[in-house]
């Protein structure tokens, strides 16, 4: 199967970084009129932490992953539909499409607070209360970030924790 090539577009590479960041911005504007305790947590949080020391450093994410309590989903749907999300669950992640055409890439990932991932994690993560504000939106404090990169260990989540220690 090929796939046809367009050209190279430092446009398109600029705007695929201002998508990501509109539709974290967007999502955590929408919990915060809702009332609704959230932390960004993933490729957005260790950005957010990076940027405070060396914003050179910093790595582009092409999704947004949001902490939340499972007892607020369905007050997290209502308040993410309200701004252009649509609601899926697959293959049991629960995921925000930023409208009807998008994919899986382009979606708000959440992430349940006091959860384990999968179940031989050896630690649940942590509550959205272990957030502050960042400059739009909560983000994950350093030591509750460093925990759920430590408990995931997946190659990007290692990648992620080097970024932090350069």
């Amino acid at each position: 199967m090929s796939v046809a090539l367009g050209p190279f577009s430092l446009q398109r590479m600029v705007r695929a970084v201002e998508k990501v960041r509109e539709r974290m911005l967007r999502a955590a504007k929408a919990l915060e009129q809702a009332g609704i305790p959230y932390a960004v947590v993933g490729g957005n949080a260790i950005a957010a932490w990076v940027t405070r020391v060396d914003e050179s450093a910093v790595r582009n994410t092409q999704d947004v992953d949001i902490l939340i309590r499972r007892s607020d989903l369905e007050a997290v749907k209502t308040a993410l539909h309200s701004v252009g999300f649509i609601y899926r669950h697959v293959a049991s992640i629960d995921l925000f499409l930023d409208g009807p055409q998008a994919k899986a890439r382009d979606a708000v990932h959440i992430i349940f607070a006091g959860e384990k991932v999968r179940a031989d994690e050896p630690v649940a993560n942590p509550d959205v209360t272990e957030s502050e504000a960042a400059e739009s939106f909560q983000v994950l404090k350093l030591e509750a970030l460093v925990r759920i990169k430590l408990t995931a260990f997946r190659d990007k989540d290692r990648v992620h924790l080097r970024d932090l220690l350069d």
